[in-house]
Parts: C-alpha cells; structure tokens; sequence
C-alpha cells in the first residue's frame, strides 16, 4: 500500500456473535458505534476464528459470494450480502510482510467472507465501501499467531485497521442453559483483569492459567484471534493502551470485544 497515514490506526480483538447478531437489541448499535468512534480506515484485514488453513491463505481480492458457514438458520440469515470492495493492495502488502523462508503465503482467491468478518462488519461498516482482506490462521498456537500480528503491525501506519475476530467464551452448551454459565462469567472476569494487568504471559498460556479455560474455550479457534491482535499492538509497543470497548454477555458467551492503540 502506498504511504502512511497521519493517524495509526487501533487494532481490535471482537466477538462477532452469529447471523442472529443483527436482530439483538443492543449489540449492533455497540459496533456501530465503535466504528463512529474509530479513524475510518482504508482498509479492513480480519483473521476470523472460522478460517483456520496452513500455510497462511488470503482470501478474495475481489468480491465474490459470502461464506455462509452456518447450519439451521432461518433463511433471511442466508441472503444476507455484504459486498464490499477487494483489497488486492493490502494483499501484495500482506504477502511482502508475511512471506519468509520457511513461511509461504498461499491465495485462495474463490474464498468469501465468513460470518465471523461479515457479521460484525455489516454493523460496523454497512455501507460495505470500504476494501476488506481476510487470512486464515495458520495455526492455534498463541505465540506464533502474535508473531503474525507483529509483522501485520506496520499496515496499521498505512490506514489498515486489523481486527481478530472471535468470541471471549465460546462453548456452545451455553446455548441450552438459562442465564449466564459460571465459567463463562468467571473467564471473562479473569480475561478482563489479565488484559488490564498486561498479562501476557497468562493470557498466552490461558488453558492452563485461568479458570474455567476449557469449558470456556473447548476448542480455542475463538480466543486465538486476540493472539494476532495482541501483537499487532506489541510491536507499536502498545499493549498497555487497550480498553475493553464492548462487554456483557450474548446467550450465555461473553461478548467482551477490545481496541489497543
């Protein structure tokens, strides 16, 4: 992409809910009025907790249909259309920061937007005109998904705003209780002061150290996200300027969303 901005833009970690998102009385007006408060970017990259591929794939850089990962739902949810603009400048810009020996970086240029980039954006942006790039994770492992978000970090003095897109707790058993579980509850308090303590250590080794970890996050496609947002902060030396911007609970899972910078 072409020089850098004036303003850097924040990263931001997000839970992105499911297509019933856009039907709660609350939550779409919190995202909506995150990005009113955000700079607008000039383009979008999102890692989405439901594109997991290796070795590191980008997504269409053109518009095409939306991958509509989900099963059971009323129809309106699956003619839902978000068609924003491709980003194939933020691409290039993707591949000479991320392409290294030993880390190729791979197209898949028919992949849509999933409902864990589309979801959230059709709140945030929903006039779709501004370019958006989605990459899978290439892997689940905390310490290597910062490094990705460290060598992203420099599209964030180029206008990108670079969103992890998952879910705080995500077990869906908490569909079928009433109210909010106790691990979910417990996870995201202690996610919440993690992040305010600056614990990175903890929140990397996050199975293990916190409670409940593994029932909030039975499989951990939904926090990993937080793990590239993270270090795209690390490396502007911005983890301690973050700020929980969206918390509270959705069915049961928390929605705790979080901007550095």
């Amino acid at each position: 992409m072409s020089a850098a901005t004036q303003e850097r833009m924040p990263a931001l970690y997000l839970s992105h809910g499911a297509p019933p998102l856009a039907d709660d009385p609350v939550w779409p007006g919190e995202l909506a009025a995150w990005a009113a408060a955000l700079p607008r970017p000039r383009a979008v990259l999102v890692v989405s907790a439901h594109w997991e591929e290796a070795p590191l794939a980008l997504g269409a850089t053109r518009t095409v249909p939306l991958v509509h990962d989900f099963w059971g739902f009323p129809e309106h949810y699956y003619r839902v259309r978000y068609e924003a603009p491709g980003a194939p400048e933020l691409a290039e810009s993707v591949r000479k920061l991320l392409r290294a020996p030993g880390t190729p970086v791979q197209d898949v240029p028919d992949r849509g937007l999933d409902h864990g980039a589309y979801v959230p954006l059709v709140e945030m942006y929903p006039d779709a005109d501004i370019p958006v790039l989605q990459v899978s994770m290439p892997t689940l492992d905390p310490a290597r998904l910062m490094e990705v978000g460290r060598r992203l970090a420099p599209l964030r003095d180029e206008g990108v705003l670079i969103v992890g897109s998952g879910f705080f707790t995500h077990n869906l058993a908490a569909l079928r209780q009433a109210g909010v579980p106790s691990w979910s509850a417990e996870f995201d308090d202690w996610g919440r002061r993690a992040l305010e303590a600056g614990d990175v250590d903890g929140l990397l080794d996050f199975a293990r150290k916190s409670p409940a970890g593994l029932l909030a996050h039975p499989r951990t496609e939904h926090f990993a996200p937080l793990f590239v947002t993270m270090g795209a902060a690390d490396a502007a030396g911005e983890l301690d300027l973050r700020k929980s911007v969206i918390d509270g609970f959705w069915m049961g899972l928390a929605k705790r969303s979080v901007q550095f910078g």
